[in-house]
């Protein structure tokens, strides 16, 4: 009998052979590591602050099945349950980050890592989700100070952006930090439309000759009004887009994705986050939503302080940016922006503070603490990154505070979140423990323990 012909090295068959062979070798390891982590646990005798009442004194947190199962001080732990002692500790809800460009930009100075723009003014149809990098080095640092969730937004600004915003971005998507894919990520794939409002510009910045150039106020005023027209025309054509999704069939008019995406934002459902900071461009936005009939969120909000008492009887929310920003104007006092959060939270003013970042998405915290070094009380900071801006996207049913039924999305510190000293000790996104490492701290051991140079 004839002897069957051997595969040659580097043949198809050869590699064929070889990779199924690695794959059968590999498979119970891969699979040991693919198994479900333990998803029921107790946190025992730790300080509990839920942010949904007064501060619990040694009490127990009780996770299953990626929720809060039991919260309280006479809470018994159940028999199966991991159980973490976190006697010293204090427990918290994770911090939200309410805009950031996680996962949607590595190394900005890169242009094929970064996904966070189109091109073109009108992107309503882009989604964040859609770009996202589950595996963004971003993601570990950023989680490794608290941060649990993010909203990614694109065309949002920050360190991380370079290029044209355009007029509507596209559409936020609430994260978690944590998961092999955007499908385990995602806690809401649209939980906004990101619209940079047009702005009365008399001063440009020319980039050939590094040099601003004052531009006069009629010109200025007309290139607003011809965007503003332009938007308008885009929310008008969306709503009888809309229309004609809900009374005709799909054979009677031809499918449009870009105003598709519009009509939940012109039926009210999708809310706009607005991007404007001159008082001026505010009180225009919230005009322009009011009239439109837009649920309005404004982002960035440098001047907000000025519109106060507006944004208060029109119950639209603020997320602001960094308080240590620069102010507006050269005459401004250098804590302009530090001080405002509490002036907003005087006015009654719902508020949320956000990175706008990616790379100091990590500094959430602080920047929370440094408005409360001006004035604001701690609680309000607190709340600023955890259960504001739950309420303000929409998802305080699922994360925002610890009270049972909700998301299991939980740090143990061993001190205040918001302080740059703290450590978190223990980490639960949807109930799992998760992984503190990170590349930040790799370096910091692999330099740290860099030999000693010889003389």
């Amino acid at each position: 009998m004839k002897r069957a012909a051997r595969p040659r090295l580097g043949s198809p068959r050869y590699l064929f052979n070889f990779v199924g062979l690695v794959c059968l070798l590999c498979a119970p390891a891969l699979g040991a590591q693919r198994q479900p982590q333990p998803s029921f646990y107790a946190i025992t005798h730790a300080r509990i602050f839920t942010l949904a009442g007064s501060p619990i004194e040694d009490g127990t947190v009780v996770v299953r099945d990626g929720k809060i199962a039991a919260v309280g001080a006479a809470v018994e732990v159940p028999a199966g349950a991991q159980v973490i002692d976190a006697k010293g500790l204090q427990v918290y809800p994770g911090l939200f980050d309410a805009i950031t460009q996680m996962g949607l930009s590595e190394i900005s100075a890169v242009n094929a890592t970064v996904d966070s723009t189109e091109t073109g003014g009108y992107n309503p149809d882009v989604v964040a989700a859609s770009a996202i990098l589950p595996s963004s080095e971003h993601i570990p640092v950023t989680r490794a100070s608290g941060i649990t969730e993010v909203l990614a937004v694109p065309a949002s600004g920050g360190l991380d952006l370079f290029g044209g915003r355009g007029i509507i971005g596209g559409q936020a998507s609430a994260i978690h930090l944590a998961g092999w894919t955007i499908d385990e990520m995602l806690i809401k794939k649209s939980a906004a439309m990101a619209l940079n409002f047009p702005e009365i510009q008399t001063e440009t910045f020319d980039f050939a000759t590094f040099s601003r150039k004052e531009k006069p106020y009629a010109e200025a005023k007309q290139e607003y009004e011809k965007q503003v027209n332009e938007l308008t025309d885009w929310l008008d054509r969306a709503r009888h887009y809309a229309q004609a999704m809900e009374k005709g069939s799909v054979s009677k008019y031809d499918r449009d994705l870009k105003l598709e995406a519009l009509a939940p934002v012109v039926r009210g459902g999708l809310p706009v986050l607005v991007f404007a900071n001159r008082a001026r461009d505010i009180r225009n936005a919230v005009e322009f939503c009011d009239k439109q009939k837009l649920k309005m969120i404004l982002a960035g909000g440098a001047e907000a302080y000025k519109v106060k008492d507006l944004l208060r009887s029109k119950g639209v929310p603020v997320v602001l940016r960094p308080p240590l920003s620069f102010p507006e104007d050269e005459d401004d006092p250098y804590d302009r922006e530090l001080s405002q959060p509490a002036e907003l939270a005087a006015a009654g003013v719902k508020f949320a503070i956000a990175s706008f970042d990616n790379s100091f998405a990590r500094r959430l915290g602080q920047n929370a603490a440094n408005a409360v070094a001006h004035g604001l009380s701690y609680e309000e900071a607190l709340r600023a990154v955890t259960i504001n801006p739950a309420q303000i996207f929409g998802l305080s049913g699922q994360i925002g505070t610890l009270e049972e039924g909700k998301l299991a999305n939980v740090i143990v510190t061993n001190g205040d979140p918001l302080e740059l000293t703290t450590d978190v000790k223990y980490l639960f996104i949807k109930g799992r423990l998760t992984s503190t490492e990170n590349k930040h701290h790799r370096l910091y051991e692999k330099y740290l323990n860099r030999p000693k140079a010889s003389n």
